[in-house]
């Protein structure tokens, strides 16, 4: 999938693939004979940085593997070489190397069955980076106009949300979403429609009172500070195009609020992309299909890392353009 979409966007974009050099090799002869692999050693871009390589060749910082690969199947053997390709992607980013990080689905029992405590992509790269909150938003360009939705919680149970929404992380997801849609989208004034948390918005505090206590405070506040911000809304009834072609994004209050929408208007194109991060990072909407896998290649679609190669672009050009024009 990586090499796949990688190859395909060559001539736009300067793909790096990190991975195991001889197995990335191998699956690319696999692919098709044309795709060209250019081995760096991690040693090589510590001290040299990145070289140039010709349009019709594609770098590959080798992490090799700990044990053989065989497709389809897990092994918690290789579970700490999947976290050393993400270190070596974080300090590349840190270091300006890199642009942007685009991340491949992972599996994440192969990494705990490693003995690590690891919770996913997104966690680490925020523990990693030193980053205190971050905001998961996933979008698509399948639709008009593109849709975007974050959210204000993540993974957690369903009853744990209402918990977890608090005036001040509230707060600070929306500052989060309206300088990252500025700083890495180039949008001057983003627009940012917010649900509420329970049916009907609360139905005026007979379903539920975190609207008129929580959400409503933060959206005033947010207000005065300069962000055009609105809501809460119904989460039922919001997403309809009379009322989508006024907005940058959607702010839904938990994972499965927002995201079956926009899952379902996009799902294999859409991405992933971690806001709040000191650098860009983009991924797919989809796991690592283990079944596709073991079932040769050929069967799993790239369309979702074609689409995140292409927005990390859009987001590394949209944020140089704003700090020309800051």
């Amino acid at each position: 999938m990586s090499i796949r979409a990688a190859w395909e966007l060559r001539a736009q974009i300067k793909s790096v693939l990190i991975g195991d050099a001889a197995f990335l090799a191998m699956t690319a002869a696999a692919i098709d004979p044309q795709i060209k692999l250019v081995a760096l050693s991690q040693q090589a871009l510590r001290n040299n940085g990145l070289p140039n390589f010709s349009i019709d060749q594609i770098a590959v910082i080798d992490c090799q593997l700990d044990a053989h690969v065989r497709p389809g199947l897990l092994d918690a053997r290789n579970g700490r070489a999947v976290l050393r390709t993400l270190d070596i992607a974080i300090g590349g980013a840190q270091q300006g190397i890199f642009d942007g990080i685009v991340t491949a689905p992972l599996q994440k029992s192969t990494i705990n069955d490693a003995g690590v405590a690891f919770t996913g992509h997104t966690e680490y790269l925020a523990e990693k980076s030193a980053t205190a909150q971050v905001v998961m938003m996933l979008a698509t360009d399948r639709t008009t106009p593109p849709l975007r939705v974050a959210l204000a919680t993540t993974h957690l149970a369903l009853k744990d949300v209402a918990a977890a929404i608090t005036f001040d992380s509230l707060r600070r997801t929306i500052a989060i979403l309206h300088a990252d849609l500025k700083n890495k989208f180039g949008l001057t004034q983003p627009r940012i429609l917010v649900t509420g948390l329970n049916p009907h918005a609360g139905e005026g505090g007979y379903l539920g009172r975190e609207e008129i206590d929580i959400i409503g405070p933060v959206l005033q506040a947010a207000k005065e500070s300069g962000i055009a911000v609105s809501g809460p809304y119904p989460a039922d009834t919001l997403f309809q195009q009379k009322y989508l072609a006024d907005a940058d994004c959607v702010l839904a209050m938990y994972h499965d609020q927002g995201l079956p929408v926009l899952k379902y208007a996009s799902f294999g194109h859409g991405i992933n992309i971690t806001l709040g991060l000191p650098f860009i990072r983009t991924s797919v909407d989809h796991g690592t299909a283990l079944d596709l896998a073991a079932a040769g290649l050929g069967h799993a679609d790239h369309g979702s890392m074609l689409a995140a190669m292409n927005v990390a672009a859009q987001m590394v050009r949209a944020g140089w353009a704003h700090r020309v024009h800051a």
